[in-house]
């Protein structure tokens, strides 16, 4: 497994549905915001401006429920990178709990062209420097 990347999240006001707990849709807002956070660490060196990602699919599994003032620890890392696609997985945690887990397949693109591009060596050593 890659290096895993640590945030934590205090749930707020905002992200409570009708229910009482974190709206499903915030999660997914959380994982995209991750993902990008994540990617900014990784290349805060040495800078890819030519790529930009997009999802191609979501697999979540919602386990438990978070309430307001929780606080979230949410735990990603690179999977398997090959091609054009790239897979992300993702765990949210309360204390040991784990809440979420997530399966996501990303498109790396030409930040110009909007088309999909081959990921090369240069994002391979930037997404899996332990290979």
């Amino acid at each position: 497994m890659s290096t895993v990347f640590e945030l934590k999240i205090k749930v707020s006001l905002d992200d409570i549905d009708t229910l009482d707990h974190v709206n499903n849709l915030v999660y997914v807002k959380w994982m995209d915001d991750i993902a990008t956070t994540h990617w900014n660490f990784l290349t805060k060196d040495n800078p890819l401006p030519q790529y930009v990602w997009v999802v191609m699919r979501h697999e979540i599994d919602y386990l438990k429920q978070a309430g307001l003032g929780d606080e979230i620890t949410v735990k990603t890392w690179v999977g398997e990178t090959r091609g054009i696609t790239s897979v992300r997985f993702m765990e949210f945690y309360k204390n040991e709990d784990l809440l979420v887990k997530a399966k996501t397949t990303w498109v790396m693109l030409d930040a110009e062209t909007h088309k999909p591009t081959r990921i090369r060596e240069n994002v391979l050593k930037v997404l899996q420097p332990s290979k």
